[in-house]
């Protein structure tokens, strides 16, 4: 049985995280779907070119080489043969994407592979627009949320544990508000809770508090015999 999974939610509210556990517990293949567009904004950043620039980040898609690999359980994401993962994750990387993700081109493309890879294994994706677009029949559509303070709580930290911090708390929180300002309003696909999804508040919630959560909702719709 094909189980498709959807995690969506704004910049911050734990999908990545939630949707790795929760690909673990089920057994089924964890795709971040985020780590395309962060890949080829680090690809316009590398080239010096404005991640706005329509026309310049539309022409790479012709080069573009993104591969994505597991290892020790782990998904690496390679571009042009190089394994990026880390690089893709500072805060100018995370602005870009949001910019990349905007273009039209980039969406239809990026899409068509995670529809491909989607198309023959249960997989739990997580982005911004996985429910209302990229799996839109999905088994189980979640919307997770949190407030923007907690949200840059979370990135602080997060950047700090890394020795990644190159900014004060009210600078991301600001970035915060201004991505998914710029998320959701986009023409392209815009991030927006899809009907048919359940919404999960994570602010006062635990990372595993979210994924049992989940998984009771899973097993309410019979879904845990992908397992």
């Amino acid at each position: 049985m094909i189980c498709h999974i959807a995690i969506d939610g704004p910049s911050g509210a734990g999908k990545s995280t939630i949707a790795k556990l929760l690909s673990k517990k089920m057994d089924i293949m964890y795709l971040d779907t985020g780590a395309m567009y962060r890949a080829l904004a680090l690809k316009a950043i590398r080239l010096g070119i404005d991640t706005t620039d329509i026309e310049k980040v539309t022409d790479l898609l012709k080069e573009l080489d993104i591969q994505i690999e597991y290892k020790d359980g782990q998904q690496k994401i390679l571009l042009d043969g190089e394994d990026v993962s880390d690089k893709i994750r500072t805060d100018e990387v995370s602005m870009g994407a949001s910019n990349v993700s905007a273009i039209p081109a980039v969406r239809k493309r990026l899409v068509e592979l995670q529809q491909n890879i989607a198309a023959s294994k249960s997989v739990v994706m997580d982005g911004r627009d996985i429910g209302t677009h990229v799996l839109p029949h999905a088994a189980l559509k979640i919307f997770l949320t949190a407030s923007a303070r907690v949200r840059a709580e979370r990135r602080y930290k997060e950047l700090s544990e890394k020795g990644l911090l190159t900014k004060n708390f009210e600078e991301l929180e600001k970035e915060i508000e201004l991505r998914d300002y710029n998320d959701s309003h986009r023409e392209a696909s815009p991030l927006k809770q899809a009907e048919d999804a359940i919404l999960l508040d994570t602010s006062c919630l635990t990372i595993d508090e979210v994924v049992d959560r989940i998984l009771e909702i899973a097993r309410m719709k019979g879904l845990t015999n992908v397992l």
